[in-house]
């Protein structure tokens, strides 16, 4: 009688919790869908003002001129190559810093005013010398995103290791264990949420990064449909730039949040 009792509860349970999946799910696109509709219809009745705000059908109009003419899938496709190589690179290269840091306390003591001020620094107003360092096409963009990354990286992932718990680390070292040995037993696997969560933080950064470059030096990609949307006073233009920008960005993170799933359902 007791195990169905339990067994009735983790039921309803679990339907309490879809319950409010779907709440929240319908209430975030009513919260969308409303705000466009606000948006066209204040355009509508020149409320706001078309030429500076656009209006909804505007962009897509516009959407679909870029779509059937092949040239938005083309910046978008660029732009997310920039973005994916310097995210894999700023936040690969981060980690491997983060562990060196980790392993050299020495190291990571005469380090750590540079990467302070290197984290302080706004790394967009160092954008235009590393165009001029890199070379003024793609690979000085993606330079950008993983300068803009890699910084942030470092430090987070650096705090990340030292604060797991010190107490296991003494008694892997009182079985005899190497430093190595605690590393990838320990360390390492003891933090893949917070790495995966660092890495959602540097798809932001990573987009920051190429969408400067391109503001910069690109004649191609979603940064340079936005800059030039706001040099030819075309902010249907620069509207849609936006909103695709929104969209990769968002599917970027949904799929790292599927493998961040797929890693927790097997642990």
């Amino acid at each position: 009688m007791k195990q169905n009792n339990l067994s009735t509860g983790h039921m309803e349970y679990l339907k309490s919790i879809k319950k409010e999946k779907r709440i929240v799910f319908f209430s975030q696109w009513l919260l969308l869908i409303g705000f466009l509709a606000l948006w066209e219809i204040l355009a509508r009745l020149n409320i706001i003002d078309v030429f500076l705000f656009s209006k909804p059908s505007d962009i897509y109009a516009l959407f679909v001129k870029y779509l059937q003419t092949g040239e938005l899938l083309k910046h978008v496709l660029i732009s997310s190559y920039e973005t994916v190589v310097g995210l894999v690179i700023g936040t690969v290269l981060g980690i491997l810093i983060a562990i060196f840091l980790w392993w050299s306390e020495r190291l990571s003591k005469i380090l750590d005013p540079f990467l302070v001020v290197l984290n302080a620094l706004p790394k967009t107003a160092l954008a235009p010398i590393l165009i001029v360092w890199a070379g003024a096409g793609m690979k000085g963009i993606i330079v950008i995103a993983i300068t803009i990354s890699v910084v942030v990286t470092i430090l987070s992932a650096y705090n990340y290791f030292i604060s797991v718990d010190e107490e296991k680390i003494k008694m892997l070292k009182s079985f005899g264990a190497t430093k190595f040995q605690i590393l990838t037993k320990l360390i390492f696997p003891s933090n893949i949420g917070n790495l995966i969560n660092l890495t959602k933080i540097n798809i932001g950064m990573a987009w920051v990064g190429v969408i400067v470059g391109e503001f910069l030096v690109s004649r191609y990609g979603l940064g340079y449909l936005i800059v030039y949307g706001g040099q030819v006073f075309k902010l249907d233009l620069v509207m849609m730039g936006v909103i695709v920008l929104a969209v990769c960005a968002l599917v970027m993170y949904q799929v790292l949040n599927i493998a961040e799933k797929i890693y927790r359902s097997k642990r």
